[in-house]
């Protein structure tokens, strides 16, 4: 699996911290997304899909 964010789309609604606060951070500036892992192992994969599915600017992209 590999994680991308688009940080221009990010809406800073946070979902993907919530989500998956493993491999997803926000800035303290801005709330804008950081990520912190775009190669999360087996066991975050469902929580890093529910980011991606849960975030309302899909500022999140999975590849499998």
């Amino acid at each position: 699996m590999k994680v991308t964010v688009d940080q221009d789309k990010c809406a800073s609604s946070g979902n993907c911290v919530m989500r998956a606060p493993e491999i997803f951070d926000q800035r303290d500036e801005d709330g804008v997304v950081v990520l912190l892992n775009d190669s999360p192992p087996a066991e975050q994969a469902d929580n890093a899909r529910s980011a991606a599915a849960g975030c309302p600017a899909l500022a999140i992209h999975i590849e499998e």
